[in-house]
């Protein structure tokens, strides 16, 4: 397999999640700039977007680490639910592209805004 075939999709997920994250980060800078000061507005909406980021790194490598026992565990208890290791390291892969992609927004946007 190509380098350019195995990496295509992965760049696209995480920049598709990147693009609705900076946009939501702006948005959502916006409108707390709004109600409260700008600085207010800026450094809390980089936190959630900071902490988004990092629930999704720490939930990526909680994947990694145990998936393949939690997958094993749903066939003995026969408790099927159809989580899937490769399903969860995607979600936060995504999850990750939105975080980082809001504080790309906040940056952005803060930058513009003052």
């Amino acid at each position: 397999m190509a380098l350019g075939a195995w990496l295509r999709p992965r760049v696209r997920l995480l920049a598709t999640a990147g693009t609705i994250g900076t946009v939501a980060g702006a948005l959502a800078l916006l409108a707390l700039a709004a109600v409260r000061t700008p600085e207010f507005a800026s450094t809390q909406t980089f936190a959630v977007g900071a902490l988004v980021l990092g629930f999704a790194v720490l939930g990526w490598s909680g994947s990694a680490l145990a998936g393949r026992g939690i997958e094993s565990l749903q066939t003995y208890l026969d408790a099927d639910t159809g989580w899937t290791e490769r399903d969860s390291r995607r979600a936060m892969a995504r999850l990750s592209g939105f975080g980082a992609g809001v504080m790309v927004g906040v940056v952005i946007a803060t930058t513009l805004l003052m």
